[in-house]
């Protein structure tokens, strides 16, 4: 006896536009890592994963809110930017400390971390902290101390199954990942603006052919204003076991606000996330943020983005007559695309 399952076109056809959101040749949705020393692959380093999403002509979204980030100590810098800006400014015990835990090489006139301990790098951070020596990520990629990359991944030694395209990358622009045991495929890319307040951020590929960009499958923008419940929304992000998969789930806008938060920054001064988001309940994974929620659009019978996942938002709950640190996380805050439309469009064109 075999059981029989039929599904209309309709439902056959939706499900092969979810199921193309989540497959690797047709996903719009990859991340950006910080990348040190990319050229050197025994010193090489990623950082600083987030999700982005491409939208077309090479510019991916994000957030915004990564890039002000302090890691507190950097990897690798060149002999030029420590002595001009770090040299000064450090004591003799401080000057003889970094000297302990960074090994300069006179071939590639850097400086490149040796310690892992976390004793040493805790204090590497209090030095440069103190010092105020900015390790911010947005500032580290504008010194080229590091820089962000799309990390594209896929099962077969292949760019998007084109090996014309494959031959255009470089060999330090394309490795084995043993840990994931996928093929990775490095795309430079470049902070076009980042909108600090709405929590979203521009990128545009740099340095790339052409032919490659136009591979990379993208998704259309919905600058709507949806209301709830009725307009379901699917938040397209990281697997919850890891980035290299990709989740598809249902999202409902349980609600709007007109948000106000605090993000504290000790260099550039702190700033306000303020302004109109939506607020979420479905499933999301810590390191979603920048993860597109998709809305479908019947009329052009395609999923378009509407929206960037932003913050999670806690219920506290009280345990033990104790309410200190006990969040439960079943919501999210996210970003509408709207509330950046006028920019966003200058940028494209449209």
């Amino acid at each position: 006896m075999f059981l029989q399952f039929q599904h209309n076109t309709g439902d056959t056809e939706m499900i092969n536009k979810k199921l193309a959101l989540i497959d690797e040749q047709t996903s719009p949705l990859q991340r950006i890592m910080w990348l040190y020393n990319i050229d050197e692959p025994q010193k090489r380093t990623f950082e600083n994963n987030i999700c982005a999403f491409h939208i077309g002509d090479g510019y991916f979204l994000s957030v915004a809110h990564n890039l002000r980030i302090q890691p507190g100590f950097y990897r690798s810098i060149t002999e030029d930017i420590f002595k001009k800006e770090i040299f000064p400014i450090l004591d003799g015990a401080q000057t003889r400390f970094l000297d302990q835990h960074y090994y300069a090489d006179p071939y590639t006139g850097k400086r490149y971390l040796n310690t892992n301990d976390p004793a040493n790098l805790q204090a590497i951070t209090n030095i440069l902290k103190q010092k105020r020596f900015d390790t911010r990520y947005a500032s580290l990629a504008a010194k080229n101390i590091c820089t962000p990359y799309l990390v594209f991944q896929f099962k077969k030694n292949a760019f998007y199954n084109d090996a014309s395209l494959t031959r255009m990358f470089g060999e330090n622009r394309s490795m084995y990942d043993q840990d994931a045991q996928k093929y990775t495929f490095l795309v430079e890319v470049e902070l076009v603006n980042a909108f600090y307040g709405a929590d979203i951020a521009l990128y545009k590929i740099v340095g790339t052919p052409q032919e490659i960009i136009n591979a990379i499958p993208s998704v259309g923008i919905d600058f709507n204003i949806l209301d709830e419940p009725e307009n379901k929304l699917h938040c397209l992000q990281s697997s919850p076991s890891g980035p290299a998969g990709r989740l598809l789930n249902d999202a409902t806008i349980e609600g709007m606000l007109d948000h106000f938060g605090i993000f504290h920054d000790d260099i550039g001064g702190n700033y306000v996330f303020e302004g109109f988001r939506y607020l979420i309940k479905g499933y999301f994974r810590f390191g979603s943020s920048g993860a597109p929620y998709l809305y479908y659009d019947a009329a052009q019978n395609r999923f378009t983005a509407n929206a960037i996942q932003s913050e999670a938002s806690g219920i506290q709950l009280s345990i033990k007559n104790d309410r200190e640190g006990n969040f439960q996380y079943i919501n999210a805050i996210a970003s509408p695309l709207y509330i950046i439309k006028d920019e966003l469009q200058g940028y494209l064109g449209k």
